[in-house]
């Protein structure tokens, strides 16, 4: 059995990740309509109707925006934490209690043979917490909406296989950008995004022989750019002596095309 996902979208506009293992097919938020996450998965020849659950990470629209709908279309149960719940109530529509579960932070559930160990980040929600995917000692790790990537975030995620990690902003973008300053306070604060530069310097610390592959995730339409991502993340990686293009592969995410399924 092997772990193979896509990311479907991923931006401030709408976030969606999908990952399977033989029957086990998960996605991980749903922060489009649901016309357009259909759109997505069919780019990558998935079937929603194929799908076994949906995973949420934190309230914010652009994680949940479909979320009510696709539970309701495809009969999906979700998983989130108690406080998520909470702070997504009256979002979502009329779901059936069955469709209700808990997944707290900082714990690990078993689906289908995936282990998914969930972890708290900083970030301005009720309770944001992330992923990774273990099976058959093949890691996943997905790693975004974050002020900053903590000590006991990068013990929880070292060693991954392949990483889904936020590069959201260019600082100097973001400080001469439109956006007022109190926006601007929020996304470079603890709790707001992490920057191309901090993604890059906190993968030094956390990629080993195992990565193959660093998905750059959450870029910001106002205050990044694809090719200024990879740049800045790449360079910092070749300078700490990590092999960008050869050992590791840099790759773009969209938030309108899905990226190809990849096998770990």
């Amino acid at each position: 059995m092997t772990l193979r996902f896509s990311v479907l979208a991923s931006g401030s506009t709408g976030n969606a990740f999908y990952i399977e293992s033989g029957e086990e097919k998960i996605l991980v938020d749903a922060g489009l309509s649901g016309k357009k996450i259909e759109n997505l998965m069919q780019q990558v020849n998935i079937d929603p109707h194929d799908l076994s659950r949906i995973l949420v990470t934190h309230e914010h629209s652009d994680h949940i925006k479909g979320l009510g709908i696709m539970a309701r279309r495809y009969n999906l149960p979700i998983y989130a934490n108690e406080k998520t719940w909470q702070a997504m109530d009256g979002q979502l529509g009329k779901l059936s209690v069955d469709q209700k579960f808990h997944f707290n932070s900082e714990e690990t559930k078993t689906f289908g043979g995936i282990d998914v160990e969930s972890f708290s980040v900083s970030h301005d929600a009720a309770d944001p917490m992330f992923y990774t995917f273990h099976q058959d000692g093949k890691k996943v790790a997905l790693v975004t909406d974050l002020g900053y990537v903590s000590e006991r975030i990068k013990k929880t995620v070292e060693g991954a296989d392949a990483y889904i990690f936020e590069s959201n902003h260019d600082v100097s973008m973001l400080r001469m950008g439109r956006y007022p300053w109190n926006v601007k306070r929020r996304i470079l604060g603890d709790s707001g995004h992490v920057s191309n530069e901090d993604c890059a310097l906190a993968l030094t610390d956390i990629l080993t022989d195992e990565t193959k592959r660093i998905y750059l995730a959450h870029l910001s339409l106002d205050n990044n750019m694809k090719d200024l991502a990879r740049m800045s993340v790449e360079n910092i990686l070749t300078e700490r002596g990590f092999e960008v293009g050869s050992r590791i592969e840099l790759h773009d995410t969209d938030p309108n095309e899905a990226t190809s399924i990849f096998e770990v």
